[in-house]
């Protein structure tokens, strides 16, 4: 299996599954000299975790970081740092049932069909709990990007969508509730409404938009590693992530230019921002912004019609413990992969 390595300079490569003995991951390229909060690092870990909330899956793991390398009295040594997350609470038998079945809309098909063989407990490695060890290597990423902001938060959740322009939003309310809202009224909505798809058996899918501020001009490298194109790979390398946009997005292409340039002032900088921080591939000052849509997570608790690896079709119903929404415990996810594809950026540009 390829493809378990992300960055230039910056890199992260991951290993684990989610019912082996742990998680970890190696990262590469990280400058010397940057003395970690790790405190910080645990607080994004937290975010992630399973068992936060009740309308998040109640796998109880406390998803603790071990450093083993690249770090010496706090601080990074410029070498590999690698850890490692043990895994604390599986219970594969809640995944006997699908030993020869392959869930509709899952990996497990794929997976088997590919490679002749999989770890059907809890998904092995397709399991979105790999994301843990991004999230680790996204916090050494924000520390070294220090000036830079990076929020996410969930704009919509099902048909419920907040509507009002993140400069209206008040960041510092996103860890207010679980479902990781900047707006109360509508957070208490989106809780209640992922209770009932709860209830229900079933999942639904949902927006995570995500504001990365103060960042310098000049990230990106055209023509085929475009600012935007990383933070599209990124972003659709996420376990459930069906569709990304920046900037005006889609509802840009319904415009005409005269309405959708965004105007200079002299210094540089523009009296409006439909270029989403980025043009022509490169960073331009301006706030980045984007939106992550994650599709209904696959598992649900109803009978459905699967397949079996006979070439049957069979009736099966999920068991185990699965995120009825999956978009409360993407927003650190999201700013993880951010912060590693600004971070691998400012390395590259620094090279220059």
């Amino acid at each position: 299996m390829a493809g378990n390595s992300y960055g230039t300079l910056f890199r992260i490569t991951t290993f684990g599954e989610s019912h082996g003995e742990a998680l970890g991951g190696i990262i590469d390229g990280c400058p010397s000299g940057i003395a970690l909060d790790f405190d910080a690092i645990q607080l994004e870990m937290s975010r992630r975790k399973p068992g936060q909330s009740a309308i998040v899956t109640q796998r109880k793991e406390p998803d603790d970081v071990q450093f083993l390398s690249g770090i010496f009295e706090g601080k990074t040594t410029g070498t590999p740092i690698g850890f490692i997350i043990p895994n604390t609470n599986q219970k594969s038998d809640d995944y006997s049932h699908i030993k020869d079945n392959y869930r509709p809309s899952h990996a497990d098909y794929v997976y088997d069909q590919k490679y002749g063989f999989r770890d059907y407990r809890g998904g092995g490695r397709s399991s979105a709990r790999e994301t843990a060890s991004r999230v680790v290597a996204g916090a050494i990423a924000k520390q070294m990007l220090s000036d830079i902001k990076i929020h996410a938060f969930v704009s919509a959740v099902g048909p419920l969508t907040l509507d009002k322009p993140y400069q209206d939003l008040d960041f510092s309310k996103i860890e207010s509730n679980p479902v990781r809202c900047p707006d109360e009224e509508m957070a208490a909505i989106m809780e209640n409404y992922i209770k009932q798809i709860r209830k229900e058996g079933d999942t639904v899918g949902g927006v995570v938009t995500c504001v990365i501020q103060n960042v310098p001009v000049g990230l990106g490298e055209p023509v085929f590693d475009k600012l935007h194109a990383e933070l599209g790979k990124a972003m659709l390398s996420i376990n459930a992530v069906k569709g990304f946009e920046f900037g005006s997005g889609f509802e840009g292409s319904k415009m005409k230019g005269s309405e959708h340039n965004d105007l200079y002032n002299a210094d540089g900088t523009t009296r409006t921002n439909l270029s989403g921080g980025i043009q022509g591939g490169i960073s331009n000052g301006m706030d980045i912004y984007f939106r992550v849509a994650f599709k209904p997570v696959a598992t649900i608790m109803q009978k459905q019609e699967s397949l079996d690896n006979k070439g049957n079709i069979t009736e099966m119903t999920g068991k185990g413990r699965h995120d009825p929404c999956v978009v409360p415990r993407a927003v650190p996810i999201v700013e993880a992969m951010a912060a590693i594809v600004l971070a691998d950026f400012y390395l590259i540009n620094k090279t220059y």
